[in-house]
């Protein structure tokens, strides 16, 4: 298993980190994420760590805060051998604070998951959303008191757009508070929208990427194609509703391209999948998820390995969509490669 820092951090995080939105498994789309119960989690997570793994992430809204008292369960007598990544800001109630950032909310969110999870800190605390109604500053103010407190090890962000972000770096910077080390982001071969802000943001400000569903949804894992309707058993049964949106004939595109590469390369079309992202720029770590062992250990099989530029080229072509504006019309311009140069 290869390491890798987290952003500008000094924590190093796995290239693989294990979602466990499959644990629990209540409520419409939680349930058909997964259902792993305390002993199945264990035995995933011995897998897991078994491979090197050691970064893993979950909610508190992620089956109504059971998805963090399983992984607290699972991991119990070896806590010092995992990181935990967890996040909050999304509704848990119906109460006026019952979501968002404000200083009440986090302190008492941050308490709540410290509970379930069984532990006296959190390795990763993210922002599970943007709350435009609490001020910068108090969200900031308020995480610092938590560091300080050595409740929360490091901070970061989910789901943000890139002004917002680096208005949040800045005030970090102004007033010496704990900056975002992590932006976790959906990305993926039939999602590449976070390589035209954030992306760039992320390689100037030294915020590491961590990828929530890099498999499209669930859609690139070999069993979508042009001539296969999507399989019984598939999860996109109940929850294409809430997926990120993507044309059939670019899934069938990339799907094509990812076959094409799997045979080549001797790996599975998920595996490909995931090995293109761990070599995009500003990846710390791709999070995978997995409902039993045979799935969880076929994307293992995603790290250890690298596809050939020529195989990195054909999934970049299939894949590749123009940009929203503004990025656009650069793109359309001969020499846009001197506008963008490469990031490292």
């Amino acid at each position: 298993m290869e390491y890798r820092q987290l952003g500008s951090s000094g924590l190093r995080v796995s290239v693989l980190g294990f979602g466990a939105g499959t644990f629990g498994g209540s409520g419409p789309l939680f349930s058909a994420w997964g259902q792993s119960d305390a002993a199945e989690a264990r035995r995933l997570i011995d897998v897991c760590l078994d491979a090197g793994v050691n970064l893993f992430d979950t909610a508190d809204v992620y089956s109504d805060g059971a998805s963090e008292q399983i992984l607290g369960e699972a991991i119990r007598g070896r806590r010092d051998r995992v990181l935990i990544s967890t996040k909050t800001g999304l509704p848990t109630g119906e109460g006026p604070n019952d979501w968002g950032a404000s200083r009440a909310r986090l302190i008492r969110a941050v308490e709540a998951a410290l509970t379930r999870l069984g532990t006296d800190h959190i390795d990763l605390l993210q922002l599970h959303a943007l709350d435009a109604s609490t001020p910068a500053e108090e969200l900031l103010a308020t995480l610092d008191g938590l560091v300080r407190a050595g409740k929360l090890r490091h901070v970061g962000v989910s789901n943000y757009p890139g002004w917002q972000l680096m208005k949040a770096l800045a005030a970090a910077d102004r007033y010496g508070w704990p900056r975002f080390v992590a932006h976790q982001v959906y990305y993926s071969l039939i999602g590449r929208a976070y390589e035209a802000d954030p992306m760039p943001l992320a390689a100037d400000q030294g915020v590491g990427a961590l990828v929530w569903s890099p498999l499209g949804w669930g859609r690139l894992t070999g069993l979508i194609r042009r001539d296969a309707p999507i399989p019984p058993g598939s999860r996109l049964h109940q929850t294409a509703a809430f997926a990120p949106p993507v044309e059939d004939e670019h899934l069938y595109r990339v799907v094509d391209a990812l076959v094409a590469v799997a045979g080549e390369a001797g790996h599975t079309v998920p595996q490909v999948a995931l090995n293109w992202l761990l070599g995009r720029p500003t990846v710390s770590s791709v999070i995978i998820g997995a409902r039993d062992e045979a799935q969880l250990r076929e994307n293992l099989g995603a790290a250890g390995w690298t596809l050939t530029p020529a195989q990195v080229a054909a999934l970049d072509t299939a894949s590749d969509v123009l940009p929203p504006y503004p990025h656009t019309p650069y793109r359309q311009q001969p020499g846009f490669a001197l506008l963008n140069p490469p990031m490292v």
